[in-house]
Order: C-alpha cells, then structure tokens, then sequence
C-alpha cells in the first residue's frame, strides 16, 4: 500500500516531484540517515555476534557489549524512524483519506503533518530536557557520558519537523515529495 501523498516516478498523476531547496537538501540527509542506519544495524549484529561468541566459545563475555548494542538501538530505530517519516515508511492509516475528494485529504494530510512536526518539536525539546538532566552520568561498562542515549532523540525529533514541513510545502504548493532512496 502506497501512501497518497508521496511521489514515485512511476506516479505522475498525483503531482509534479517537489525540487525546492528544502526537498533537495532533505533527500541527501535522509538518505545519509538510512545509510547510518543501516551501518549501525549491521554494527550491533557485529557486536551481539561477538558477545555471543565470547559468552559460548571463549567462556568470558564482553561487559561493554550490550550497552552500546543498546545505545545504538536507539540511534538506527530513531534516525531511522525520521526517515520513515520523509519517505511515507511509516505505519498510515490512509484507506480513509483515499476515497475523500482530494481537497478533503489535501486538509487533512496538511493537519497530519502539523501535528507529526509536533510531535518532533516535542521529541527535541523533550530530549534536550532529559539529555542535560544526565549530563555529568557515565554509562557502566563505556566511560561515556550518558548524554549520548538522548542524541538520536533530539536529531530524530529536529529530522522530523524539517520533513513535515518539507510535506507541508509540498502540499502548498500541489507538489510531491518523491522518496530518498528511489
């Protein structure tokens, strides 16, 4: 299922792909975003391989293993979940709004994207709040602060609002937003 208001090259009818500065540079950071993403998945496999051998094979496991695969959880399932955001991956609901005439879905998409920049401003804040409130703690076992657990939140959060407003633009202005990685 393809979400109404995302472009593919495959989809004219819809609207004209959106090439202003904001789509352009959204496209390079959410594609720069997935390849992070992607990277640190591939990093924890690495590292919970690694604590699995240690633990099975050498019979000494690794203390530091889980609570970076942990810290870096967060950093692919946030980056990516901003991503998701731009590039309509998320999960929608859009049975609805595709049988309402485009005028109707055109306001209500319009209010989705507002409230999902919301929502994002509400995630920086939130995680700048909480990231300054453990700023002096180490996380056991990596001697790094504990401020970097609140990083992806704040990014994911500011990555969210610059791609909603980017979709609000786009719907201004009856155009697309075509996907990063097409």
């Amino acid at each position: 299922m393809t979400d109404p208001h995302v472009a593919s090259y495959e989809q004219d009818e819809a609207g004209r792909p959106s090439t202003n500065l904001l789509s352009r540079i959204n496209a390079v950071v959410a594609r720069f975003g997935m390849y992070l993403s992607v990277t640190g998945l591939l990093v924890i496999v690495t590292i919970v391989f690694y604590q699995v051998f240690g633990r099975y094979v050498l019979n000494s496991s690794p203390t530091w293993t889980e609570n970076l695969a942990l810290v870096l959880i967060l950093y692919v399932t946030l980056i990516g979940a901003a991503v998701g955001v731009r590039d309509a991956g998320h999960i929608g609901m859009d049975s609805l709004l595709v049988m309402l005439p485009d005028h109707v879905r055109e306001k209500i998409e319009l209010v989705i994207h507002v409230l999902v920049a919301v929502f994002g401003v509400a995630m920086a804040y939130n995680g700048w709040i909480l990231g300054a409130s453990v700023g002096t703690v180490k996380i056991p076992n990596l001697g790094l602060p504990e401020v970097i657990r609140y990083v992806p939140l704040i990014a994911s959060g500011v990555l969210i609002v610059s791609f909603s407003i980017e979709h609000i633009i786009a719907l201004l202005r009856g155009e697309e937003v075509v996907p990063s990685w097409n």
